[in-house]
């Protein structure tokens, strides 16, 4: 299946959807062959255009409305994605014979972006990433249920393990768990019901098409809450960190494509976790986030529950 573009990153896509995208390689690609040095070259740029985009959003937020930074936002991804469309079959390859899926697919986007974002200006930036990295165990349960996979006991358990994480980290009855977490894991949901989507459309749709149209939703949505009122006008700074956000978004989106195409996921996934120690650090030293012990034991919990999920996913593979 094609990557779904990330409405999260609106053109990045997540790991859960990447995961699934890596099901398309050809199966003729076999270990000898691949470039794992150079994979993970690409998957590491798509991990810092990722994080890029969330820094610069975090810094917006701090100043712009969600409502004109996804709207500005999304003029100049779906800006990008059309200069570059030439290099993805043109603009012919944005026809689609599945309107009605795309339609869901915006709905999605919708409350994956606005999710997110609406979390991540109202919490430490590494606890939404981390509960951002619930997608790929969503994921796993979801595609059991709607697609007939067949998930068996060890992943079950794994991802109820990383739910296990979710709830030390929030820790319910200690007033932890806030509408900002239960954004960030509704669009976690959002994501992640996405990549089912992108299963579903992979084998007639383009990437080019999957990425775009997902960023149309929030778009009309914006647009459609847009107040000239509350409307302010970016200084220099502010259309720096948005052209930013947009050419991060793209980095992100060339680079795990590219890594993720070449390798299995199994050898690259636990690399993506890179992005919460980066975050981390990246959020002490601009707006001295410090996470908690809880936060820390939490993250520690999702990542190992989410890189053994992808790993035994890859294991039954090689046994079929």
């Amino acid at each position: 299946a094609e990557p779904c573009g990330h409405p999260h990153k609106c053109v990045r896509p997540c790991s859960a959807c990447v995961h699934l995208a890596s099901t398309n390689r050809t199966m003729s690609l076999n270990r000898e062959h691949e470039n794992i040095p150079q994979a993970a070259s690409w998957l590491l740029l798509g991990v810092a255009g990722g994080l890029g985009l969330d820094l610069c959003a975090k810094e917006l937020l701090q100043t712009y409305s969600l409502v004109q930074f996804v709207m500005l936002r999304s003029i100049i991804a779906i800006s990008i994605m059309l200069a570059i469309a030439p290099r993805f079959g043109g603009l012919k390859s944005l026809r689609t014979r599945e309107a009605g899926w795309h339609a869901i697919r915006s709905v999605l986007a919708i409350g994956a972006m606005f999710g997110f974002f609406y979390g991540l200006a109202r919490m430490p930036l590494v606890n939404a990433l981390t509960l951002g990295y619930t997608a790929p165990l969503i994921v796993t349960a979801l595609s059991a249920i709607f697609l007939g996979d067949e998930v068996g006991w060890r992943r079950w358990t794994g991802v109820v393990i990383g739910f296990v994480g979710v709830l030390v980290m929030l820790r319910p009855g200690r007033g932890e768990l806030s509408f900002a977490a239960i954004a960030v894991l509704i669009a976690a949901f959002c994501y992640a019901c996405q990549a089912i989507t992108a299963r579903r459309l992979g084998g007639t749709e383009s990437t080019l098409s999957l990425s775009f149209y997902v960023v149309v939703g929030p778009l009309a949505v914006s647009c459609a809450f847009f107040d000239s009122g509350s409307w302010l006008a970016p200084d220099l700074q502010g259309w720096i960190l948005i052209v930013g956000a947009a050419t991060c978004s793209v980095v992100a989106w060339v680079g795990f494509i590219n890594g993720y195409r070449a390798v299995s996921p199994a050898i690259l996934a636990p690399l993506e976790y890179s992005a919460l120690v980066a975050g981390a650090i990246a959020g002490f030293m601009i707006w001295d986030e410090v996470p908690d012990r809880w936060v820390v034991i939490g993250a520690m919990i999702i990542i190992s529950s989410g890189i053994f999920v992808v790993y035994r996913g890859e294991a039954r593979k090689a046994e079929a």
